[in-house]
């Protein structure tokens, strides 16, 4: 059993990792400050910390005796980034070093950052490869990217921090974000089918995503924290392997269509190359879109 944290632990993604952990048994402690995440999210077999990690001093208590970290607090999304660029940036860069130093100082075992597909920017040849030049057109996947390299940097003999970050294609699944002005575009075509509204599909609908549902993504976290061949601030996409249209998702969501205006720092399209984590990890993802839409339409 092991001594885990988890920055972000009330959010969609970290919270779901929280459960796996724990239902492996691990002990958990969630640090969230509930801007994005919701409480009722939250393990009750977990130590929940309502906490901001831009708030150094009240942080670095909680990672002593800590044997890993799994940084996945954020301000997400691209449109959000935009509209709010200094505050995206202490959390996405201030917070992240934040928790790198209060890791360091405690000696952890490794520190595993959630980071985005979106680094690639546009008019990248697809499959988007860990060995292309990163090209970041919004704030947020230059955010990312800076939190990437500030994990590089910490696992280098500078710190001595084993690091790696996983970037993250279009997740999805049960408790991600349904409401509100920044939704990822599977959630909003099933809140507005449910309210009986036509799907908003921006542009043409042509443009793709590599979609992958929360589980595995959860599992390549945990294949992260565990693996004897990462700790040197390994970038690794996890992803598909596979991309949809936006029209595809609508088809399989279900219902009346109206086509919007383009969303500013949206890149066109997205198709993970996984081979990286296949040798890394020893992962690839289970879970098809269809099965993952399909449960989730079961569960409305």
């Amino acid at each position: 059993m092991a001594k885990i944290l988890i920055t972000g632990g009330a959010g969609f993604i970290g919270s779901n990792l929280v459960d796996e952990l724990i239902k492996q048994g691990h002990q958990v402690l969630v640090i969230d400050n509930l801007i994005t995440g919701k409480k009722e999210n939250i393990n009750p077999k977990a130590k929940f910390f309502e906490v901001d990690l831009r708030d150094f001093e009240k942080i670095k208590p909680l990672f002593e005796n800590i044997d890993f970290v799994f940084h996945l607090a954020a301000l997400p999304r691209v449109p959000l980034s935009v509209a709010k660029p200094i505050e995206s940036n202490e959390m996405n860069i201030t917070a992240t070093l934040n928790a790198l130093v209060a890791a360091k100082d405690a000696r952890v075992k490794r520190f595993v950052y959630s980071s985005s597909s979106s680094v690639y920017g546009t008019g990248t040849e697809l499959p988007l490869k860990e060995s292309m030049t990163a090209s970041p057109i919004s704030p947020y996947a230059l955010q990312k990217y800076v939190g990437e390299l500030y994990c590089k940097i910490f696992s280098s003999d500078l710190y001595n921090l084993p690091t790696a970050s996983l970037r993250y294609f279009n997740v999805y699944g049960p408790r991600q974000p349904e409401e509100g002005s920044y939704v990822p575009v599977i959630g909003l075509f099933l809140t507005q089918k449910k309210k009986g509204l036509p799907l908003t599909i921006t542009e043409d609908g042509e443009q793709t995503r590599d979609f992958t549902h929360v589980s595995d993504v959860v599992n390549a976290n945990i294949l992260a924290m565990k693996s004897d061949k990462v700790g040197k601030g390994e970038a690794i996409n996890i992803g598909a392997g596979k991309n949809c249209t936006v029209n595809k998702i609508a088809e399989l969501v279900g219902g009346e269509t109206k086509h919007i205006a383009p969303r500013p720092g949206d890149v066109r399209d997205t198709l993970a190359d996984i081979t990286l984590a296949k040798e890394l990890l020893g992962w690839e993802p289970k879970i098809s879109l269809e099965q993952g839409i399909n449960q989730l339409k079961d569960e409305q």
